[in-house]
């Protein structure tokens, strides 16, 4: 398919965001603008300015209070941000827009266009994966670059203007050649250059059937959980009594219902139907045009063997649809060669971000993204498969009221069970995104528990609105609630993503700590009373300990209404974790006799795993973090 060129003679509007109360800007400032797309934030107007053929820009008025729409036909088609390494970016500040040269080109990558359907007909299906690559074309930039700079220094030369001269402009010329091959930009994709590994892609799962049981577990849920409470509060024999209400033994035990509202809300969670898109999608529906969807691997990229795992599990899925670009932005020093790898410099700095959402939001800067353009976000060790950006790509198409979406995580993909309690303690976040968030992103549709920095599916138009501009020490909590208020709605992406647990204490306990601090000190009221609630959540432990011997030495009977309570909050807490190590090894494709193994083994290890996680929270409230903590896996 050939990509059609713009029409040169029709007029495109653009946006100014301009503080309200401000006058409007002059005719000189008209022509510096660069278009930003997206709502505006809290005090800030929309100016509407036209760009006609002559390239001179003209203010328009419009209906206060209104965020104004894009017309797809009225846009040029958008391109893919390769930079000619030849053309210097910084070159072009302070010029008019019309004097810019296109420094952009679709060309340099292997998808030889960057429509995800065709415009001519939105109700076509997708458009098919093509088996083989297609012939590779550099743009005039980059395949005819500038002749070579000679460093031969000639005294006699007319034009040399003497040795000292020269021997200036020689050095300045090695500069710049030095500084070009430093460039933070690739100037072509490499996700192709490499053949296909002899056995088959790096990123295999069971993501297919994975989805097609959680799509009616739901039902086992209910019977499972709702059985053993029943099993455990009115048929085995227990220390349980109808003759009171209350007693003196219910004071120490009341520690034993302080999970109770997370675990009500995990088992609402459980027993209502995981949402697939089975019987949903069809060839009939009208899909949403995407024309650059980015998969891309954030690391500071100390770990390397991290960085190149990733990349090569995911290189090849440039080949499954022409708007797929597989990226990986890392910070500076940190920069691989012969990859599509992104390096934020030094440099380059905002008001309040730091490490991986100041990498962000430069990457942001840099890809220019459009209300067209998708960025799904991974860490340095989550792999995606085939099969789950398939599924990516129909809910990007399919599902229109959303322009976020986030999908459960699996911790199977690398030294699974390598260490028991890790990979027990690791099945709680499973749990956790089958039950409590797959009940926000399936039916409420709003980040009211947050979202993972992981698996997370973001439109151009939220970047560009919400930015990454945050100074948080858990970013993507507060960029979705961010999100939240603006208006945008997150959907559930019917996929999943691989990632490894913590191989060590120290870091596990770290990583828990920054996620308990960082949610706790974001301005916001859900998240502050989320985080209380994990705190008093995590208090249980010290109740059960306390009433052990109380109930030894003094022997009261509880109350069955109270233990009817409390079997339903430790049935379902247990729960989450056996699901989640069920889920993750029929996925890792494990022998079944070690399937059935590792339930009894979860029931036992997951006492340690809830030790591990109250110390993390002890931990993090003497020591809270004075900065970002990285750790190892």
């Amino acid at each position: 398919m050939s990509q059609p060129q713009p029409n040169s003679q029709q007029q495109h509007v653009h946006y100014m965001q301009v503080p309200n109360g401000q006058p409007l800007p002059s005719q000189h400032q008209q022509q510096q603008f660069i278009p930003l797309m997206g709502p505006p934030p809290p005090g800030v107007q929309l100016i509407p300015i036209q760009s006609p053929p002559n390239g001179l820009h003209q203010a328009v008025h419009f209906q206060p209070g209104t965020i104004p729409t894009f017309n797809p036909q009225q846009r040029p088609l958008p391109v893919q941000p390769y930079l000619a390494p030849h053309v210097p970016p910084q070159g072009n500040l302070g010029r008019p827009l019309s004097q810019v040269p296109n420094q952009w080109s679709d060309d340099a990558s292997e998808s030889s266009i960057t429509m995800g359907v065709d415009p001519s007909n939105p109700n076509a299906p997708p458009l098919p994966f093509p088996k083989e690559p297609r012939q590779q074309t550099l743009p005039p930039q980059i395949a005819a670059p500038p002749p070579p700079v000679q460093d031969t220094i000639s005294p006699s030369s007319p034009t040399s203007g003497g040795i000292i001269s020269n021997l200036k402009r020689t050095l300045s010329r090695k500069n710049t050649q030095s500084s070009q091959k430093r460039a933070n930009v690739p100037g072509r994709s490499y996700a192709l250059d490499q053949p296909e590994d002899a056995n088959g892609p790096l990123n295999k799962g069971n993501t297919h059937a994975i989805m097609a049981l959680l799509a009616d577990i739901w039902f086992i849920n209910t019977i499972l959980i709702l059985g053993v409470v029943y099993l455990v509060t009115f048929i085995i024999p227990g220390n349980l009594t109808d003759a009171e209400i209350w007693n003196t033994g219910c004071y120490w035990k009341i520690g034993w219902l302080l999970p109770t509202p997370y675990t009500l809300i995990c088992f609402a969670g459980l027993i209502m139907p995981f949402r697939t898109p089975r019987f949903i999608y069809h060839d009939g529906l009208k899909k949403r045009r995407c024309d650059n969807l980015y998969i891309l691997t954030v690391t500071r990229g100390n770990n390397r063997e991290a960085v190149y795992r990733s990349w090569n599990a995911h290189r090849h899925l440039e080949r499954l649809h022409p708007s797929i670009r597989v990226h990986v932005l890392t910070d500076e020093p940190y920069f691989f060669e012969n990859i599509n790898c992104y390096t934020c410099p030094k440099a380059f700095s905002t008001a309040r971000s730091k490490y991986k959402a100041r990498a962000l939001d430069w990457y942001r800067q840099t890809m220019r993204y459009t209300e067209h353009d998708w960025v799904l976000h991974l860490d340095e060790e989550s792999v995606i498969d085939d099969e789950s950006v398939r599924r990516t790509l129909e809910f990007i198409w399919y599902e229109t009221e959303f322009h976020m979406g986030q999908g459960p995580i699996l911790y199977n993909q690398h030294q699974y069970w390598k260490n028991w309690f890790f990979t027990v303690a690791d099945a709680l976040r499973v749990g956790d995104d089958l039950s409590r968030f797959q009940l926000q992103l399936t039916y409420m549709h709003r980040p009211i528990w947050g979202c993972h920095g992981s698996f997370l599916l973001v439109n151009g138009l939220v970047e560009n609105s919400v930015t990454w501009d945050l100074g948080s020490l858990t970013e993507d909590y507060e960029f979705a609630m961010a999100a939240w208020a603006r208006g945008f709605k997150v959907g559930k992406v019917p996929g999943l993503i691989r990632e490894q647990s913590p191989q060590g204490f120290l870091d596990f306990l770290k990583q828990r700590r920054r996620w308990f601090v960082g949610i706790f000190r974001l301005k916001h009221f859900l998240p502050k009373l989320w985080a209380f609630t994990w705190f008093i959540g995590s208090l249980c432990l010290y109740s059960t300990l306390i009433s052990i011997p109380l109930d030894v030495i003094f022997g009261p009977a509880t109350p069955r209404w109270f233990g009817l309570i409390k079997n339903l909050t430790m049935v379902t807490f247990v729960y989450l974790y056996v699901m989640g190590i069920f889920i993750q090894d029929v996925d890792k494709g494990k022998n079944p006799f070690l399937v059935l193994l590792h339930v009894p083994m979860t029931i036992v290890l997951q006492y340690f795993a809830v030790c591990m996680e109250t110390i993390s929270v002890m931990y993090a409230c003497i020591f809270p973090p004075k900065d970002f903590d990285v750790i190892k896996k």
